[in-house]
């Protein structure tokens, strides 16, 4: 896609994530939240869903797990305006609870339009909700921090800053997986390189 593509693209389902009556939550939401950030990002990150601050400001991560997200993207040597953040449902779940298979299925469409359009190089699942749609059936607190070629992308569970907020012994954990962007974006530009002089197309070599 070219960026004026982009942009069109990703309005486009802003507004229709804003209007969306496809599930429950829409009667019971303040404000839809469809997510925020860099059209063109190389990183990606699916949260959980909206919490009590994203329902109000119809902005993803603003809370305080919205603010250890900022320190974890600095210490990764990023800013919130490099990534793009959403979440698996874009409206809040009453009382925080988790968000349902039907509800997340709602979504989905969503999601996948807004991943085709930013074509991101690394998606970072936080939370189990959103890892399970790459890792059915796993635990985060095995695989978390564990990258995985998926298609053309590198994706990677972590756990939701929110659990470290909750945790504290996970944060140490979440931080060090943080830590790894920058190893893992480097990874895909040399493989890519590699792909480059061999006149192989990326896809076909694994990351990991």
């Amino acid at each position: 896609m070219t960026i004026a593509e982009r942009e069109r693209e990703m309005q486009a389902v802003a507004e229709e994530v804003t209007g969306c009556t496809l599930c429950e939550l829409s009667r019971s939401r303040n404000h839809a939240v469809p997510g925020e950030g860099n059209i063109q990002a190389r990183v990606m990150l699916i949260g959980e869903g909206p919490g009590w601050h994203e329902d109000q400001q119809g902005r993803p991560f603003v809370g305080n797990a919205g603010k250890f997200l900022n320190e974890l993207l600095t210490k990764a040597g990023l800013q919130r305006d490099d990534v793009f953040i959403t979440n698996v449902v874009k409206c809040r779940p009453p009382g925080n609870r988790d968000p349902l298979p039907d509800e997340i299925q709602a979504c989905s469409g969503y999601l996948e339009r807004q991943m085709n359009a930013i074509d991101p190089d690394v998606v970072v699942t936080l939370g189990r909700f959103s890892m399970a749609k790459y890792f059915p059936g796993e635990r985060i607190s095995r695989i978390h921090g564990q990258a995985k070629t998926i298609g053309t992308r590198l994706v990677v569970p972590m756990y939701h800053p929110a659990a470290a907020l909750h945790q504290a012994a996970l944060r140490s954990a979440i931080e060090d997986d943080f830590a790894k962007l920058p190893k893992l974006l480097a990874e895909v530009d040399r493989v890519r390189e590699a792909a480059s002089e061999q006149d192989t197309p990326p896809d076909q070599l694994e990351l990991f």
